[in-house]
């Protein structure tokens, strides 16, 4: 039985200090208040002094309070019965339905034995040309969105939500602007596709702490629906709001800051949640797609800087595009090799070309003469950002690789792309639009 501590040390922030015995790292607590009972977490221990961190901030609490130690770390419930609901970020339902209490489990826990890993080898269609025709979504793949706030980026994770073509979608939302919130649902509701969905709501009314487990409770959930065998993609967003809710629990300890104010396990902090990303030997998988928000478009910042080197790649999201030239999909080799024969030399053409466009404005921006072959260019780059890299063109891969051998014929003659005979002979159009 546990003991029950009524003499709080200090509060500070949403931390409070108890002098306790017997308790372990990440333990749950109930603090009972007069106002009601909440729960927190152990998030440090020196000696007999245990810091914990309370979910619904320290409001209310005074150090006359009772502390009753559970024995056990956060715990989440699994079934089939999430599929559909919505939950905050304590597990609790947001959605005014019945709480869960059924087959509770233990959230975080280590990454998955490499061992039962296996080779990433399957694509993750998701309708949208610039990811599946130029960086393929590969089944395991952890990847960012980097973007600055502004950018159409949780428009985009409503859409992969909606086409991509996985059994279960986990949403994640971490400091969710409530309109945010509601989009999401409403998007996702309208489109059919909330009954294979599980969110879990972190909203920026909400206390800060409780951010902290959302991406931990998500990928827990994941977890467990891909050793049933099921693919499940698990959608994050905004991980730059975890982590500066990292920077202010740091702050609130009294830890050395590193980079920025930033503690200094942010990379592992990090790390434990992308390398979650697994495709299991004879059982499912789980992919993570986040959104990183970048401050000042700082790719330096400290965030995306340990992001890009835990990740396998990155959307960089600019303009409201999925920028051509900042994005990459490491392991999209891996998949497109087995797409169609046509999909690697097309995508590779395709940028070439358009990298060429891109130096070509800049020519025409300086006022130097055009030839005809950087008509040719112009002409290409507008159909390319018209038919490809707009967010609103939605197609499957193989409409979207003929699309791309239409544009080419329109712009240019077969000598002068470049490609293989036998590529060109059994692709390209037999007559231009």
């Amino acid at each position: 039985m546990r003991r029950v501590y009524s003499h709080i040390i200090n509060i500070v922030g949403n931390v409070l200090t108890v002098e306790a015995e017997g308790v372990h790292y990440e333990e749950l607590a109930e603090v009972s208040t007069a106002y009601g009972k909440s729960l927190a977490q152990v998030i440090r221990i020196q000696g007999d002094d245990v810091s914990l961190q309370v979910f619904a901030g320290s409001r209310g609490i005074s150090t006359g309070d009772e502390i009753r130690f559970l024995g056990h770390p956060m715990q989440v419930s699994f079934s089939d019965k999430l599929l559909g609901r919505i939950f905050n970020g304590s597990g609790l339902p947001r959605d005014n339905g019945p709480p869960i209490t059924e087959n509770m489990i233990e959230v975080g826990g280590p990454t998955a034995n490499p061992s039962k890993r296996t080779i990433p080898k399957n694509i993750i269609r998701t309708g949208i040309p610039m990811i599946d025709v130029f960086n393929s979504l590969v089944e395991s793949q952890k990847l960012p969105i980097f973007s600055v706030p502004g950018e159409p980026y949780n428009e985009l994770l409503a859409r992969i939500a909606i086409q991509a073509q996985v059994d279960i979608t986990i949403l994640g939302g971490i400091g969710l602007k409530y309109d945010e919130y509601i989009y999401f649902r409403n998007t996702l509701e309208t489109s059919g596709a909330l009954y294979r969905a599980i969110f879990f709501i972190h909203t920026a009314s909400d206390p800060v702490v409780e951010s902290l487990m959302v991406p931990d409770i998500a990928l827990t959930v994941a977890e467990r629906f891909a050793l049933q065998g099921k693919r499940v993609l698990v959608l994050l967003t905004d991980m730059t709001n975890f982590a500066d809710a990292l920077k202010e629990i740091s702050i609130t300890m009294e830890q050395v800051p590193s980079n920025r104010g930033y503690p200094g396990d942010l990379y592992t902090q990090l790390a434990r949640r992308y390398e979650k990303a697994v495709d299991f030997e004879d059982a499912g998988s789980i992919t993570v797609l986040s959104v990183t928000t970048m401050p000042g478009d700082d790719i330096t910042h400290p965030i995306p800087d340990n992001t890009g080197y835990i990740t396998e790649g990155q959307f960089y999201l600019r303009h409201g595009r999925i920028d051509p030239f900042g994005s990459l999909s490491r392991l999209k080799q891996l998949v497109n090799k087995d797409t169609r024969e046509d999909h690697r030399t097309l995508m590779d053409t395709m940028i070439q070309l358009f990298a060429a466009f891109s130096e070509t404005e800049e020519k025409r921006a300086m006022g130097f003469k055009l030839s005809s072959w950087d008509r040719k260019l112009i002409k290409y780059g507008k159909l390319f950002e018209t038919k490809m890299t707009d967010l609103s063109v939605n197609m499957p891969l193989e409409k979207a690789l003929d699309e791309g051998w239409q544009i080419l014929a329109t712009c240019f003659s077969k000598e002068e792309v470049g490609m293989r005979t036998e590529l060109v002979q059994k692709y390209w159009p037999s007559t231009k639009n």
